[in-house]
């Protein structure tokens, strides 16, 4: 956000993300680690309900924050979980 702080003519809404979608196995697994557990996943069906109105598939279209020159790399997945869930037990020693 430094580059938009600094360049006051960029404006609008910006998609953020790492433009790769990943698999929510992918973040159920990163938590599991990161807290230094065994993974223990069970699964259940989709609720019928909901199956037509669940969002399946995100990907961060990046296009529009790389047009403005913004130099950022974001952490994978993996590091903002862990870097997350340390934050989380730093704050909870406050």
């Amino acid at each position: 956000m430094r580059h938009l702080f600094k360049n006051p003519r960029i404006t609008g809404i910006f998609n953020l993300g790492t433009g790769t979608a990943r698999a929510w196995n992918d973040l159920t697994k990163a938590m599991f680690l990161a807290m230094g557990i065994k993974p223990n996943i069970e699964y259940i069906d989709m609720p019928l309900e909901i199956q037509d109105k669940y969002q399946y598939f995100t990907q961060a279209d990046m296009s529009k924050l790389s047009l403005t020159g913004c130099p950022v790399d974001f952490m994978t997945l993996e590091e903002a979980v862990k870097d997350y869930t340390l934050y989380l037990k730093e704050g909870s020693r406050l």
